[in-house]
């Protein structure tokens, strides 16, 4: 470590004065700055703000409502939001204006949660709108929501732990003792540093239900009961089976959520009610006039927000012989009135982030739960045991009053008067004290014996709840009751519903789209340029990232539709269409975020067809080829994802698109070299076919390159071709090679 010390160092406050180890300069190792500095901040962040926890909630949310619970606000009137706030930076000291966006979230009138815990007078503004803003807190007024009942309940029956907070003046709960998977219910979301949450949310009956099943029986299916998320803003969930089910079993995934829209022939327009969770009326129309002004569409007059008191209302106003049906697919298709929700269930549990499905996640629910259940039962049995134990000091002094009377009046020392009192009926000190602080109201014979009836009926109690403690399936069946009364007080009927079928609702008619001369650009990270041969004239000179480079370049026209092939054996399609015009001055379009690929997947081939004639020739690594016809990619339906799209029992060393069968010299890592037709191998129909076997290779030897052969690229060429297959290649000689194929 380097120190430098910078002295005469001059101030306009100090003036000359010297100042001990003022400019001193450190050189520290990035590790130890990481370490020291760093770490702590993202741990503080991950742990104590950003990610939910088993009972549903971040700490800004818990701090938020327990304060409103001590405030009396569970029951009583409505206050000031301005009071609530203030309130509750005793436990949150992020600032008032952190508190109040957490709280207008929370509340009925923001409209994002299937269950609000917050019920709001006054303007708390609308999720589904951002520019809607709501009120300031000193003119909106708020109290608990009655479904708050099953989060407070039981916070007094040391339930859960309470911890000090921040500055150790008060106490507040470390999780609150919810009786249902909230977690589930109310959508979650939270950025971390390297990890986030996003957790959809379920209908508060079939997510009762479910878990209801789930302690009863252990193995079921869990679509049974949980037929899918259930969102504030309602619209049609695109049901696909596979893609619930990974995200139950593995708390990732996607789904789509599509716009509920009504024509209204009268007036010729089309009035959108509902749009998907994660979007905003005005990110939408935004779109809409984008695409307008681009020219995509062509049907629409005029578009606007009536959204009033009554809810929700987008108009779209059609031009005459407008099809209003064909007009929302193509919105559906282009604009966010059909959006995906993706499912990132990241919870903290015991102190530590999990990602985990839903079984999981209701399987420590009802761990946590059971706990929950565990220590208020506890709580109740010391707290009878103690009542018994003052009822049995009791029945002693019942045998003779008088002599309890007399004991105390003989008594000189008011401080005497206990010890004397377990002198003369044996009592201990908690009986005693009970006793001697009994009224003189009470010293009558009708009182003391209505207390020391109520010991069989403590007796009874106490026996039941240490057979509670006993058995933790009578504690299991005791949540199932709750869960059921819970559905019975809060069960609502679901507002997203689901749409099974919807092949036909992507494609666009052919004719519709605007057909013209582009030049495509395709580039080794990723990157699409669709640019005009007029644009490219101006200016040809292509931008593009460091270490990037063009990959593909083709002159084809707009209308074509495009094959990306992954390494993760997918096969991604669109049409050029949906891709913006581009400028060679531009980086262009990301493909794998503009189709949504997967984590790690890019790309390793592309192909541009308008009829899918054609093969593709997939060359493997192992030595195999596979020749599979390019129909094989078409589907009735305009998907945009195909699976299987070719073998992944060995990685793949080049594909290549030919229509003509040509030849292609194939490169071994040990430089051997062949020269084949692909004439002579035959076509498969399986996608996934792993092909025929072309090069024989040695241990640890694989194709490390294939070229399309040009004739002239190798003198001798005929020493390198062979009609019998699978064939080793031959190690070329110095003279054999151009200077194109030179090692």
């Amino acid at each position: 470590m380097k120190r430098k010390k910078f002295e005469n160092h001059k101030s306009a406050s100090m003036g000359n004065a010297y100042i001990e180890g003022a400019g001193i300069v450190e050189n520290q190792p990035i590790t130890q700055t990481l370490e020291k500095n760093y770490m702590p901040y993202a741990m503080s962040v991950i742990l104590s703000r950003a990610l939910p926890q088993i009972d549903g909630f971040k700490p800004s949310h818990r701090k938020l409502l327990y304060t409103m619970y001590k405030m009396g606000l569970l029951n009583g009137k409505l206050t000031k939001s301005a009071n609530i706030v203030g309130a509750t930076m005793k436990l949150n000291p992020h600032g008032d204006a952190a508190i109040y966006e957490t709280m207008v979230r929370l509340s009925r009138g923001y409209q994002a949660l299937l269950h609000p815990y917050i019920e709001s007078k006054g303007n708390f503004g609308r999720f589904y709108s951002r520019d809607m803003a709501y009120a300031a807190s000193r003119y909106t007024e708020a109290k608990l929501a009655p479904i708050c009942n099953e989060l407070f309940g039981e916070i007094d029956q040391n339930s859960v732990d309470l911890v000090p907070n921040y500055d150790n003046t008060t106490t507040e709960p470390s999780l609150l003792p919810t009786r249902f998977p909230s977690i589930l219910v109310n959508s979650n979301v939270g950025i971390a540093v390297s990890m986030a949450s996003s957790i959809c949310p379920f209908n508060l009956t079939e997510v009762c239900k479910t878990t209801i099943k789930s302690i009863k029986k252990c193995d079921f299916d869990i679509l049974e009961t949980l037929q899918g998320p259930d969102f504030p803003g309602g619209g049609f969930l695109i049901r696909d089976e596979a893609a619930l089910k990974k995200i139950y079993k593995t708390g990732k995934g996607s789904i789509k959520i599509r716009s509920r829209y009504i024509f209204d022939a009268q007036n010729n327009c089309i009035d959108v009610t509902e749009i998907p969770y994660t979007t905003t009326v005005e990110a939408i129309i935004d779109k809409i006039v984008e695409l307008i002004k681009q020219n995509k569409i062509k049907e629409i007059s005029d578009i606007r927000d009536e959204t009033d008191l009554n809810g929700l209302k987008l108009t779209i106003d059609l031009k005459r012989g407008a099809n209003p049906d064909k007009l929302m697919l193509k919105l559906f298709k282009y604009t966010p009135l059909e959006d995906s929700y993706s499912c990132n269930f990241n919870i903290l549990v015991d102190g530590s982030p999990r990602v985990m499905g839903v079984e999981n996640i209701i399987k420590q629910w009802q761990k946590f739960r059971h706990n929950c259940v565990r220590r208020r039962t506890e709580f109740e049995l010391d707290k009878k045991e103690r009542k018994l134990h003052l009822i049995k000091g009791l029945n002693k002094i019942l045998l003779d009053l008088d002599k309890a009377i007399e004991i105390i009046r003989q008594t000189e020392e008011e401080s005497d008067v206990v010890s004397n009192l377990m002198i003369g009926f044996g009592l201990d000190e908690t009986q005693a004290e009970y006793v001697a602080e009994i009224k003189l109201r009470h010293l009558n014979r009708q009182y003391i014996l209505k207390r020391v009836e109520e010991k069989d009926r403590l007796c009874d109690e106490i026996k039941l709840l240490e057979n509670i403690l006993k058995d933790s399936t009578k504690i299991d069946s005791i949540i199932c009751d709750e869960l059921e009364e819970i559905i019975k007080k809060y069960g609502k009927p679901r507002k997203t519903m689901f749409l099974y079928d919807t092949d036909e609702d992507i494609s666009l008619d052919e004719e519709e789209i605007p057909d013209h001369q582009v030049n495509l650009f395709l580039t080794k990270e990723g990157y699409l340029k669709k640019i005009s041969p007029n644009s490219l004239r101006l200016n040809s000179d292509q931008k593009l990232k460091e270490s990037d480079e063009i990959k593909t370049h083709l002159q084809i026209t707009n209308n074509t539709d495009l094959l990306f092939f992954t390494n993760k054996s997918q096969v991604y399609k669109t049409n050029l269409s949906v891709f913006k015009d581009s400028k060679a001055s531009s980086l262009g379009e990301y493909v794998p975020a503009e189709l949504n690929f997967e984590e790690d997947e890019k790309i390793i081939g592309m192909i541009a067809t308008k009829d899918y004639s054609g093969h593709v020739l997939f060359f493997f690594q192992n030595g195999k080829l596979a020749k599979i016809p390019l129909v094989s990619y078409k589907t009735k339906t305009n998907r945009k994802k195909l699976t299987k799209a070719y073998s992944a029992i060995s990685p793949v060393c080049e594909l290549f698109f030919e229509k003509n069968s040509r030849e292609y010299l194939i490169i071994s890592n040990n430089h051997k070299y062949l020269i084949i037709n692909s004439s002579i191998i035959n076509s498969k129909s399986t996608r996934d076919s792993q092909g025929v076997n072309i090069m024989k290779l040695n241990k640890s030897c694989f194709v490390q390159n294939v070229k399309i052969y040009k004739e002239g690229d190798i003198s001798n060429s005929h020493r390198f071709r062979t009609k019998n297959l699978p064939a080793r290649g031959t190690v070329p000689k110095s003279d054999d090679l151009g200077d194109q194929l030179k090692i």
